[in-house]
């Protein structure tokens, strides 16, 4: 928004608002949003903080957990809203309007967080303790992750919205054939030329996987306080610098990255998650004053996949948060196991002393702040592993 106004006071007086021409550099809006975001964070934690706390929007906690974390209960959570309306804001301000790629991941942002609002909303205030049931929740998410599917199978390789539905056109009267440009294969990261084509299903069904799967499995992951949302901040900052450099038709070229016109717009919304999270952390350190609740995590998470969508990075998204896939895994695993020796043996047996992953390494003698710290260690070196992608091709 901001954008367009400087452009227009610039066109009204350009002898004397020229200095607003700052505005246009991408570099610059990215390093305002994330200021912008933190700011808002930090000035409106304290109340959002106060009214989830009137609404009686506590945290629960199961009685057969970690009993260190009984003392949390009543701890206000929902504490998500916090980061969406930094990120919404901030994003909304700086980032140019007339961006596709922006609009949608926005949408995939709130409608992810809609889902986590109602599930956390029926678990807390309405007393609820089934919440969203799973089935309802995985709906949802499906609807929302095919929606976004299907616009970026065609929207990648296209530059306007009018030409992204000429081509969807295109594909239904040719019979739904499944060719996509190179630009949308499945790129392998440290290769220079080897990637995969996947066709348009091919690349619809990834894509869901990857948007439904990041949100759940952040999702996962927030079971401690600050854990996850500064891995979230780091591999949402790396995602940045890979949006701008597929954005950018110089950089691309120079690093033999796919060019995706538009795609360097996202390091606005990158930037200013990066700066909500940073305030929420503010608050949500241990001891935390507030919980993230599914409306932040789901949001978050679907967020990361659809920017590692959008830049071609589904599998860098899986390095960097490796993290986020090995809280996923250890669910899988463990429910997987269960199942399984109950059945073969009557009595279900586990693999971990507790899934998520960061409750067996609490039941293993770490403290909480041990768990929380070693792996926002092993996300930073992830996401360097990561970075080191875009030069060690």
């Amino acid at each position: 928004m901001l954008i367009s106004i400087a452009q227009w006071l610039q066109a009204w007086s350009p002898e004397n608002l020229g200095f607003l021409r700052v505005i246009q550099y991408l570099t610059f809006r990215a390093v305002m949003a994330a200021m912008t975001a933190l700011l808002i964070g930090l000035a409106f934690g304290p109340w959002v903080i106060r009214r989830l706390a009137e609404l009686k929007i506590g945290q629960p906690v199961r009685e057969y957990g970690v009993q260190t974390h009984l003392i949390k209960r009543g701890t206000p959570t929902m504490g998500g809203v916090l980061i969406l309306i930094g990120v919404g804001v901030s994003t909304l301000l700086w980032f140019d309007w007339s961006n596709r790629f922006v609009w949608i991941v926005l949408l995939v942002t709130f409608g992810f967080g809609t889902i986590g609002w109602i599930d956390d909303w029926r678990k807390v205030v309405k007393k609820n303790p089934e919440g969203m049931p799973s089935g309802e929740k995985y709906f949802w998410q499906s609807v929302i992750g095919l929606i976004a599917a299907l616009y970026l199978a065609f929207s990648v390789s296209e530059t306007t919205n009018l030409r992204v539905v000429e081509l969807f056109l295109r594909w239904v009267q040719s019979g739904f054939s499944n060719d996509l440009p190179p630009k949308a294969d499945l790129m392998l990261p440290f290769f220079k030329t080897v990637s995969y084509p996947l066709g348009v299903f091919g690349f619809i069904g990834l894509t869901y996987l990857v948007i439904v799967g990041a949100s759940n499995a952040v999702n996962l992951t927030d079971g401690l306080d600050g854990l996850a949302i500064m891995p979230v901040v780091m591999v949402g900052s790396a995602l940045g610098v890979f949006a701008y450099v597929v954005g950018s038709s110089v950089y691309s070229r120079y690093l033999l990255f796919p060019h995706i016109p538009g795609a360097g717009e996202l390091l606005i919304f990158c930037a200013a998650m990066a700066g909500a999270g940073l305030a929420f952390l503010w608050f949500n350190a241990h001891p935390a004053q507030v919980f993230m609740g599914d409306v932040g995590a789901l949001a978050l998470g679907g967020a990361l996949g659809t920017i590692a969508v959008i830049t071609r990075q589904e599998i860098v998204l899986a390095i960097m948060g490796g993290v986020f896939v090995m809280e996923a895994l250890s669910v899988m695993i463990q429910v997987s196991w269960f199942k399984y020796t109950k059945r073969k043996y009557g009595e279900g047996r586990r693999i971990l002393l507790m899934a998520p992953l960061h409750h067996h390494f609490e039941k293993s003698g770490w403290t909480e702040t041990q768990v929380v710290i070693r792996f926002w260690i092993i996300t930073m070196l992830l996401c360097l592993i990561g970075l080191a992608s875009l030069k060690l091709r």
